[in-house]
């Protein structure tokens, strides 16, 4: 796992050089480091929605039975960075949220932890990108359409993440809220409409598969998505799901009560726990 997170961080590296490089005028004629080698610094606020008025605009978009709708009105969102991929646990994507709500944003790039920490507000033009679902999930991205036909957002290329976003002043996570999960409404599904995309903890929960020795995804378990779910409190509809190429991977499951932070997503009616890194778990108190 130190061999997989060494190779990671080296790729982070050399992809924030190359793009420096490539935004090397603005470095040039901006000495003091003002101006960000990283989005597109000529977006200015004009039509700012919540995330919470753009899920109800494009809200025939968010159920399973449509398909991805493509966002045709000149409008952006302001935003700060809950989850990203610096555990490796979560992967060309990132988590947003304003207060209203979350979701993901796709994109195809890794390293995205380098220029995009937890914390960093941005500005998101939405004009010519695509809302819409994976297994209930909402998520912007370019659409990408499945063997059996479905439609979802997906991992949109680099160069036009760059020409969609803006970086706003240096990244503050004391300013990213950790919203605590509500056990009594795991089934509610109202709740897992509003809340799903955000981040969150659950506090005094067991995952009944740890013995002492069981890891949180080894290979050997796997699905076909490369990941692991272990059950929390033996509910069927919440999990942590654990990628088997996240950093802690292979760390033991914590036995007894622990508490657990992460992006709640969710895969059609399962809540999801992403950790974003091997911090977001610890004994309870």
């Amino acid at each position: 796992m130190k061999s997989i997170k060494y190779i990671r961080l080296i790729l982070a590296t050399v992809l924030m050089a190359v793009t420096a490089t490539s935004c090397m005028d603005d470095d040039w004629s901006d000495p003091t480091g003002d101006i960000s080698p990283y989005g597109n610094n000529d977006l200015q606020e004009t039509n700012v929605v919540t995330i919470a008025e753009l899920k109800d605009k494009y809200s025939y978009a968010l159920t399973e039975q449509t398909d991805t709708a493509r966002i045709n009105e000149d409008i952006q969102i302001k935003v700060r960075v809950t989850g990203n991929d610096i555990g490796g646990n979560i992967y060309n994507q990132i988590a947003v949220d304003d207060g209203t709500g979350g979701i993901l944003i796709c994109i195809a790039q890794g390293g995205l932890w380098g220029y995009l920490p937890v914390g960093q507000e941005i500005l998101v033009s939405l004009k010519d990108l695509y809302i819409g679902t994976y297994g209930n999930q909402p998520q912007i991205g370019t659409p990408y359409t499945s063997s059996s036909g479905y439609t979802s957002p997906s991992r949109m290329n680099r160069t036009l993440w760059q020409e969609h976003f803006k970086i706003l002043g240096a990244a503050d996570a004391s300013m990213v809220d950790t919203l605590v999960f509500d056990m009594d409404k795991l089934n509610d599904d109202r709740y897992m409409q509003e809340n799903c995309g955000r981040l969150m903890t659950v506090r005094g929960v067991t995952l009944p598969q740890a013995n002492g020795k069981r890891t949180f995804a080894p290979e050997n378990e796997a699905s076909s998505g490369n990941a692991v779910n272990r059950s929390v409190n033996n509910s069927t509809r919440l999990v942590v799901r654990t990628s088997t190429y996240a950093d802690f991977a292979g760390t033991v499951m914590p036995e007894g009560k622990v508490d657990i932070v992460g992006i709640f997503t969710r895969y059609r009616d399962t809540w999801q726990i992403l950790m974003r890194q091997d911090s977001d778990f610890k004994q309870a108190e």
